[in-house]
């Protein structure tokens, strides 16, 4: 298992700067945008959501947030979950949460052991 299991979701989001909003358009297409979350009383917020993000959050509430890492071998944050617009932010319940990065996907797959990404669930608590 990952040094960094075990971990909750305030603790993995202390090592990222930005994460990007992933909504959908009403044709099904992704729309990403650059956001700084703030994790409050176990519910993400956004400030600075612009309309077009607002839109597609009215109407199809569930989002994805992820945070890249800072170099290939890092993890990513990814977390799913659902959006409510409010008045100055947007207000995101999380439903899951994950850390997760690529291993070798042909190595993995030679010896059976499945896709080879090192996915590590997050405790919402």
């Amino acid at each position: 298992m990952s040094e960094v299991a075990g971990h909750e979701l305030a603790d993995a989001m202390e090592g990222y700067s930005f994460a990007y909003l992933m909504t959908v358009t009403k044709d099904g297409e992704a729309h990403a945008v650059a956001v700084q979350p703030q994790l409050r009383d176990g519910a993400v917020q956004l400030g600075g959501v612009g309309s077009r993000s607002r839109a597609n959050i009215a109407d199809r509430p569930n989002v994805s947030l992820v945070w890249p890492p800072s170099d290939f071998d890092g993890y990513s944050l990814i977390v799913n979950g659902v959006a409510v617009d409010g008045d100055s932010m947007v207000t995101v319940a999380p439903t899951r949460a994950v850390l997760h990065r690529p291993h070798d996907h042909d190595a993995h797959k030679a010896a059976g052991t499945g896709c080879g990404s090192d996915c590590v669930p997050l405790d919402l608590g």
